[in-house]
């Protein structure tokens, strides 16, 4: 252009320079439960610690960049247990401050070298260690035993709902807290409002008993195929008598309009933590040993075992009560519940989309 036109005189090119008309990219608008805890000050891989952002389980945190392979940056948005406006963070996901948290495949890589130390004596795993190349290797063979014995926990991508309804109440906690007075409790209070799958058993029923009303009496071979099929949530067996929870009077308690109150191990959750379930997870945490009698140590067990499910579960729970007094524990779940359902929840976004 400015070749033909040197040779005309009186003429002037003039370049106009304007911004492009398209979009920018979205921003990132992902939300995450954090399933482990992390402190930067305590991450040996981390470039800067003063730009970590630090987390507990349960925590929510908005990712707004995960262009670094290992470094997500993030901020923090919400304290464990994030129900309703309360529990968010004064500051809002809008204006605190941003930083790095582990990204999950460098936390993967991470649990698994912490797995393989366990697993061998005066192995190490450091980053840049001679033996970064086979933990690398095991890191990529998604299909490796390692793998496969690893719960791997990092983050579940959550979406906020300004109300849910909340389909069952599963009360964890070790054996001996006290599940099963609060669950019988809660039904006895509010009949109209919670109910407990009758269990299905192959023994037979004893005086007075009444089929589907204390229990459901069938037969072995009918209970055995049922399990096969996968429609038992949990079963058992009890002086050579079979016992069990089945899926479908946990579904009929729903069709009611009615809270099921589950009192089961936390392997259940494996198949409960669906939309079609909805539960409302509850640690019932043994009580402080402050101040308590112990004589025979039962009070001990119970806080370690306690601990124990704890750190092995804890990412899956919705809320935690200290079991100090279970009256207590009783009035304040039964208020939880009561205001669940018209609350601000954040939920795993394979239960809404």
């Amino acid at each position: 252009m400015l070749k033909r036109c040197s040779g005309c005189s009186g003429t002037r090119v003039t370049f106009k320079i304007v911004p492009s008309y398209r979009s920018a990219p979205p921003a990132c608008e992902i939300f995450v439960r954090a399933q482990f805890d992390y402190d930067p000050n305590q991450d040996d891989l981390i470039p800067c610690p003063q730009a970590g952002v630090p987390f507990k389980t349960g925590d929510i945190l908005q990712v707004i960049s995960k262009d670094d392979h290992n470094w997500w940056q993030a901020r923090f948005a919400a304290n464990f247990p994030a129900l309703g406006s309360g529990h968010l963070s004064s500051a809002g996901p809008s204006t605190s401050v941003a930083g790095l948290i582990p990204s999950p495949e460098l936390q993967e890589w991470r649990t698994a070298c912490l797995a393989m130390e366990r697993a061998k004596d005066n192995s190490h795993c450091m980053w840049f260690s001679k033996k970064k190349k086979y933990y690398t290797t095991k890191y990529l063979q998604k299909h490796s035993s390692l793998f496969d014995q690893l719960d791997l926990v990092t983050y579940e991508e959550v979406v906020r709902l300004a109300s849910y309804r909340r389909k069952t109440l599963v009360l964890l906690g070790a054996h001996g807290v006290g599940r099963r007075h609060i669950k019988n409790t809660l039904i006895h209070r509010h009949p109209h409002r919670f109910a407990y799958p009758i269990p299905h058993t192959t023994r037979p029923p004893r005086k007075d008993e009444v089929d589907g009303k204390h229990y459901f009496f069938v037969s072995n071979d009918s209970m055995l195929t049922d399990i096969q099929a996968n429609e038992y949530l949990e079963y058992g067996t009890h002086e050579e008598c079979m016992y069990g929870t089945k899926l479908e009077t946990i579904r009929s308690i729903h069709r009611t309009g009615k809270m099921a109150i589950l009192d089961v191990e936390p392997q259940a959750l494996k198949v409960l933590r669906t939309a079609e379930y909805a539960p409302f997870v509850v640690f019932i945490a043994a009580p402080n040993l402050h101040g308590l009698q112990d004589p025979d140590g039962s009070l001990e067990r119970l806080l370690k075992e306690s601990e124990i499910l704890r750190q092995a579960f804890g990412h899956l729970f919705d809320y935690v009560i200290l079991n100090n007094d279970i009256d207590e524990t009783i009035r304040q779940l039964d208020q939880i519940v009561e205001k669940l359902n018209a609350s601000p929840q954040w939920l795993p976004v394979s239960w809404v989309y």
